[in-house]
């Protein structure tokens, strides 16, 4: 698979990948959608905290959603390894459409908190399938050598739509409830299942002809273990499943710190947490943006490292901070560097990971480092009850940093880690990818 190499003239071939129509559908469905989502981000804490003025309540539901996802990563890549990926994104678009519909139609006759530690697992884990989708599609959308830049474009964009969301989602939970901006992300699945529905995959976005070849009905057990098997044998893909283990049982609670922070500590409004979290998207935005150029420049070990490191400095100082500008700014601050790391990491999975692989390899990935990011979030919120925002802010930025620092003792300081070739004992990428491999490029993750 063909990669950066240090003298590709960018600029040139973002206005190529603009000019896509297929890649420009499935861009318009995937910001479409993240406008819906940035309303469920506000509404659904909100909801919580209305009913039960509980920061801890709040905690323990994105816990339970959070568990959900875990359970269903394991069946995740199976499943979108062996189905026509741009039908399930559909699938799962409209089984979410239904589910986030169910609330808005109970809450009109009442608070029923109980619906929500149903239809919000169950989202997620629908959630969790696409996402794995989502990520073994790109490659059937774009050339090799511009999955940084698809993925940074996607993101950016997507966050983009995050800054109108989050503001809007404000209004309309202060004007009508919370209950009614959930309705709006319901709609948004409705319309990017319409979207995906016209978009024409170049790659392969039906189970590839390797996967054919294959021992295909094995156990979910085996079939797991495959992908847990090249993240092992993969040096950096291994260290940074572990590192990102840390790092989202730290972070994952973060949404309900900073809203219960807003409201409670700072007595702010329901519009004051709207604003945080779209000026938060701009930082998203930012480092989507720039996330290939600074790839591009420096290398993966020392931006993976350095976004991890910033995002611990901001998430420490977040629980502190006295006003909502300051609020803002620190997340900002924390989500572009999450997008930038994070971006880093999902495109050199996708690009060391053989097609009929990628879903299995996603899917292990994002089990194994999410598993305990759902106790983290309880724990998070209960202690931020019990002991202030402040305090479990800075003990937890304090151990983000940390994981950036130990990052340096591992294979993920590599500037070019992709170059290494095919994992030792694994399987060699066939198609358009292999003869890359086979020369050494590859990516970061």
């Amino acid at each position: 698979m063909p990669q950066l190499t240090g003298d590709e003239p960018l600029p040139g071939r973002a206005r190529a990948l603009w000019r896509d129509r297929d890649f420009d559908v499935f861009w318009a469905a995937q910001t479409l959608s993240v406008v819906g989502d940035s309303f469920a981000l506000i509404a659904l804490p909100l909801l919580v905290l209305h009913a039960t003025g509980s920061v801890a309540q709040m905690g323990l539901l994105t816990g339970a959603a959070g568990a959900a996802a875990v359970v269903a990563g394991v069946f995740a890549g199976v499943v979108v390894d062996r189905l026509d990926r741009r039908k399930l994104l559909i699938a799962c678009d409209l089984v979410r459409l239904v589910l986030y519909a169910l609330i808005p139609l109970v809450w009109a006759f009442g608070p029923q908190i109980w619906l929500l530690y149903v239809v919000l697992p169950l989202a997620e884990a629908v959630g969790m399938l696409f996402s794995v989708t989502y990520v073994t599609v790109v490659r059937a959308l774009v050339p090799g050598d511009r999955i940084t830049e698809a993925n940074g474009r996607l993101n950016a964009t997507a966050a983009a739509a995050g800054v109108v969301g989050p503001l809007l989602a404000g209004v309309v939970a202060a004007w009508v409830g919370p209950a009614a901006a959930v309705a709006v992300d319901a709609v948004s699945f409705g319309v990017s299942a319409v979207c995906l529905s016209f978009v024409r995959f170049k790659g392969r976005a039906e189970p590839s002809g390797d996967a054919a070849r294959e021992p295909r009905r094995e156990s979910i057990g085996k079939e797991f273990a495959a992908g847990v098997s090249f993240l092992r044998r993969h040096p950096v893909l291994r260290s940074l499943t572990v590192l990102l283990s840390v790092f989202s049982f730290l972070t994952l609670g973060l949404n309900d710190l900073i809203i219960y922070h807003l409201k409670h500590d700072l007595g702010q409004g329901d519009g004051a947490v709207g604003t945080v979290f779209a000026v938060g998207a701009l930082g998203t935005v930012v480092g989507a943006l720039l996330v290939a150029r600074i790839r591009h420049r420096l290398g993966f070990g020392a931006t993976w490292i350095s976004g991890v490191a910033v995002c611990g400095l901001a998430l420490a100082a977040i629980g502190s901070a006295g006003s909502v500008a300051g609020i803002a700014a620190l997340t900002a601050a924390f989500l572009g560097c999450v997008s930038v790391s994070g971006t880093c990491s999902m495109s050199l999975r996708q690009e060391v990971t053989p097609d009929h692989l990628l879903g299995r390899v996603t899917s292990a990935f994002w089990t194994i480092h999410y598993s305990a990011a759902p106790i983290g979030a309880a724990v998070l919120t209960w202690a931020a009850q019990r002991y202030g925002t402040g305090s479990v802010c800075l003990v937890a930025g304090a151990c983000c940093l940390l994981t950036g620092v130990l990052a340096l003792f591992t294979p993920v300081r590599a500037r070019r880690p992709e170059q290494a070739g095919p994992v030792a004992g694994g399987p060699v990428p066939s198609g358009p990818g292999q003869e890359s491999a086979r020369s050494g490029s590859c990516r970061d993750d």
